[in-house]
């Protein structure tokens, strides 16, 4: 075995990219306080090809030097908009026609190894507050509630890591179905 060069990689060119079909869904990030992990979830975004991501309540925007760093360029290459009220935006995209998923832990859960995607329909994954979760309202505005199972002794990960999570598992289930 042999380590990929770059130009091994054959990746897309920024125009490449945002001219390229993307996945059938969107990340939303409300209340996100961490520019590190707004950043990370913009380079996840890229890596699994996301439509959109919306930036919701607090959660700082690009450009952004805290962002940018662990973005990598990605929040040049991601759509995104910023949008002040969540609840909102989720009824919004709800008469889109998107299913909107709060991932969280809360009761009739839908665990991710149960979740499957339903051919030919977009989704919304909501992401909340790194303290206190998705905000209630969003949760039972929803369509359902994502929980990723976790069988340590810590009750949550980090929201950059549950947002690469949740986008490999959507994008590798819809891919299955191809």
């Amino acid at each position: 075995m042999k380590k990929l060069s770059m130009d091994d990689l054959n990746r897309l060119s920024v125009e490449e990219f945002k001219e390229t079909d993307k996945f059938p869904y969107v990340l939303i990030l409300d209340d996100i306080r961490s520019m590190n992990n707004i950043g990370s979830v913009f380079r996840t975004s890229d890596a699994f090809k996301v439509e959109k991501v919306y930036l919701c309540g607090i959660t700082a925007t690009p450009p952004h030097r805290e962002i940018q760093k662990t973005a990598l360029g990605a929040d040049e290459t991601v759509t995104w908009e910023h949008v002040e009220d969540v609840v909102q935006l989720v009824k919004k995209l709800q008469a889109e026609g998107y299913i909107v998923a709060a991932v969280e832990q809360v009761e009739n859960s839908v665990s991710l190894l149960d979740f499957q995607p339903e051919v030919n329909q977009k989704y919304a994954f909501v992401f909340g507050n790194e303290v206190f979760g998705v905000n209630q309202s969003v949760v039972e505005q929803a369509d359902f509630c994502l929980e990723i199972p976790q069988y340590g002794t810590k009750h949550s990960l980090n929201i950059s890591v549950t947002a690469g999570v949740v986008s490999w598992d959507f994008v590798s289930k819809v891919l299955r179905s191809l």
